[in-house]
């Protein structure tokens, strides 16, 4: 509860990240309940972008570029990440491409996201944990510093 609290209450500066906090969320084309609904998520954890705050509502994009609105209830502020690319993403057991190979996260995987600093982010999926690059990951911005 929380997590969601923070999501919804505290204003941030946008753009900022977010992950989808529920099972079944519906993304509506305005802010409003009265919009109709473009999509229905049914996965935990998706990444988010938030675009604009309007009351209790957040315009949101995702992945594919796909925009529209969220109730912020259905919003977390931890922050996930999916892997992008082509091909299984190495997952390593310290930041570098030189540290030993811990794991392998095929494109589409969704995991928590934490330690990211100098291009690596650690990546835990479900327990597994690795570090990954940041270029194999939508969910961070180029460079950012998550602690």
């Amino acid at each position: 509860m929380a997590i969601a609290g923070a999501a919804e209450g505290q204003e941030r500066k946008v753009p900022y990240w977010a992950s989808i906090s529920t099972g079944d969320a519906l993304m509506r084309t305005g802010p409003e309940r009265t919009y109709p609904a473009t999509w229905r998520y049914r996965r935990r954890d998706l990444p988010v972008q938030v675009l604009q705050v309007y009351g209790n509502w957040r315009r949101i994009r995702e992945q594919d570029g796909t925009e529209g609105w969220m109730l912020a209830t259905l919003l977390s502020a931890q922050r996930t990440a999916i892997v992008t690319g082509d091909g299984p993403a190495e997952m390593h057991v310290d930041p570098g491409s030189g540290s030993g190979l811990a794991w392998r996260a095929e494109p589409g995987v969704v995991g928590r996201i934490s330690k990211c600093e100098s291009g690596w982010c650690l990546f835990d999926v479900g327990g597994k944990k690795g570090y990954i690059p940041m270029e194999r990951i939508w969910g961070v911005d180029p460079g950012e510093t998550v602690e």
